[in-house]
């Protein structure tokens, strides 16, 4: 049987409004420190982009994002895992729901070190250009997406 285009306009919206209140519904387990502020804020932004958080802190993340798959050099401040993903630092609510709305077959999504303008690092507007990588399941990794300015020159 096949809908009418008609009908499928029909369908569309709701269909979108489900897998929107579906990744919304996601729940974010983050690991974190007691003491830093940014994760706490990163906290925050992925509440109002409308993710559900369970946080739990530890002394050290290092070992949570080692054994999540997380390469020593794409690591940060904070290890979040959500669907079976990693989410290793900063990572924008959107790259998030793109990582789950298309499910790759892949570790997760990585933001290095804390990079200014990231989510939780605002800095008085200041947006520094950086990139978000997906994992790879062979330990590789490329770039998921591309946020802020490029450097004066750089365009």
């Amino acid at each position: 049987m096949m809908f009418s285009p008609r009908l499928a306009s029909v369908f569309a919206p709701i269909a979108l409004m489900a897998c929107a209140q579906a990744v919304s519904a996601s729940v974010l387990e983050v690991a974190k420190t007691p003491w830093c502020g940014c994760c706490t804020a990163w906290i925050e932004r992925m509440q109002q982009a409308g993710f559900t958080m369970k946080v739990r802190e530890v002394e050290d993340t290092s070992p949570v994002a080692a054994a999540a798959g997380v390469p020593a050099n794409l690591r940060s401040c904070h290890t979040t895992m959500v669907e079976g993903y990693v989410i290793e630092g900063h990572v924008p609510a959107e790259d998030i729901r793109r990582l789950l709305a298309e499910r790759p077959d892949a570790v997760g999504l990585a933001v290095p070190g804390m990079p200014l303008g990231s989510p939780g690092m605002e800095a008085g507007g200041r947006k520094d250009r950086y990139q978000t990588v997906l994992i790879m399941r062979d330990g590789r990794h490329k770039v998921w997406a591309t946020h802020g300015l490029a450097p004066a020159g750089q365009e």
